[in-house]
This record gives C-alpha cells, structure tokens and sequence, in this order.
C-alpha cells in the first residue's frame, strides 16, 4: 500500500510559565533532541521550531507589551 509519508509534527499548547519558549522543551528526551533554539511566541501567539516542525500555541493567546 502506497501511504504519503508527512513530518510527524507536534502542537503543543504553552503557557506563561513557559517563557521564553525554547524547542526542545525540558520535558523533551534529550538523547533525538535538536540544538535548543529559542522562538519569538509573545508577539503574535504561535511560533513552529525550524528543526522539527512543532507548532507552539501560547494559551490565551499574543501578549501585547510583552518584552
């Protein structure tokens, strides 16, 4: 059976508490881990890591004046 393979792509919601967001996340295995690259979530509300393609959510959304 022919079956089109896609990234195995991840959403994950993140709260205040988990900023500044970094991927991998500390509850992430270490061992298949990619570099720690930070993403800029506060301005808009949704970032997606460029190594692994999670998609962060910020709950509650942008934080307007967040620095």
């Amino acid at each position: 059976m022919n079956n089109p393979t896609t990234l195995d792509q991840r959403r994950i919601e993140v709260t205040e508490e988990d900023l500044p967001l970094h991927c991998p996340m500390p509850s992430m295995r270490l061992w298949n881990a990619h570099p720690r690259v930070f993403l800029p979530i506060e301005a808009t509300g949704e970032a997606q890591c460029p190594y692994c393609g999670t998609h962060y959510v910020l709950k509650g959304g942008a934080k307007a004046g967040h620095h």
